[in-house]
């Protein structure tokens, strides 16, 4: 029996050559694409794969939120992280938010088959080495940091997103289906919860939390 995969990143042609690779595997199946979190929440409650194979920094809805609400109302449902980056924040907010694995996407076809297979078969996974020692010195650093995004709710982490993305107020309504007023009130939760004054402060959080990138 094939093991059923969701890609979810927002390059197109990384899409198409991670299907090309997968599918050359006969015990994997493709089921899906997402081009963002936002779009893979909708497939995963369409589809219900056995593993979604999830970027982290893309648009709408990143990697982080969209793990973490699946593991939440699908547990069943295994995430893989496959990323370009390495740096702990990116790791730790990932096997926090619930993923079972984590690879770079500098990694072979064959290791990234090996660890859906060891997912699927309801291991863990964590390579290359780097993202070892970033989960190990993490492990013994006495004094581990919260997340600043830890206080934000699920709803206020999409708005939070958005912001920092550069969306207005309007098109965060649309985005998300609420009213103008219920999205300015969303943004003085946040803006109140994480002392900021500002959109720019906003932008320093999420570089720091590792919710954005400069690379």
């Amino acid at each position: 029996m094939s093991t059923r995969i969701l890609l979810a990143d927002d390059h197109t042609l990384l899409r198409g050559l991670l299907r090309s690779e997968l599918e050359s595997h006969s015990d994997v199946e493709v089921v899906g694409e997402a081009e963002d979190g936002r779009k893979a929440m909708q497939l995963v409650r369409e589809l219900v794969p056995d593993i979604v194979i999830m970027d982290i920094a893309m648009p709408n809805l990143n990697g982080m939120d969209a793990t973490r609400q699946i593991v939440r109302e699908f547990p069943a449902v295994k995430v893989i992280a496959l990323s370009m980056h390495h740096n702990r924040k990116f790791v730790i907010n990932m096997l926090n938010a619930g993923a079972s694995g984590y690879l770079l996407k500098d990694c072979t076809s064959q290791e990234l088959v090996e660890a859906i297979r060891t997912v699927a078969g309801g291991g863990a996974c964590l390579a290359p080495k780097k993202v070892v020692k970033e989960v190990t010195d993490w492990i013994q650093d006495p004094q581990k940091p919260e997340s600043l995004l830890d206080t934000l709710k699920d709803r206020e982490r999409e708005v939070f997103q958005l912001l920092v993305e550069g969306k207005n107020t309007k098109e965060i309504a649309i985005v998300l289906h609420l009213t103008d007023k219920a999205i300015q009130a969303i943004r003085h939760k946040i803006m109140e919860k994480l002392n900021a004054h500002s959109i720019v402060d906003l932008v320093l959080i999420a570089l720091q939390e590792g919710i954005i990138s400069i690379e």
